[in-house]
């Protein structure tokens, strides 16, 4: 699979979060990506951490009938 390059992301949806690594899952070992939201958006905090499966991270998604990626790597 695809490596994930660490540094700013934009979400589909246009927000912006800072990828700091990949984790496994203790039981599954299923790769999960690690970052962090770059906006305050309440109740979840600017800086607050989040995981989410890999494979799901790096999928094409169809919005607007356009099919773009989940998330777009900026740097």
């Amino acid at each position: 699979m695809d490596e994930i390059k660490l540094g700013k992301h934009r979400h589909f949806k246009g927000f912006e979060v800072e990828v700091i690594g990949v984790a496994h899952h203790t039981e599954t070992l299923e790769e999960l990506v690690v970052y962090r939201e770059l906006r305050d958006n309440p109740p979840y905090p600017s800086g607050s951490l989040w995981v989410r499966p890999k494979a799901m991270f790096m999928e094409t998604v169809t919005r607007d009938g356009k099919i773009m990626p989940r998330f777009e790597y900026l740097g």
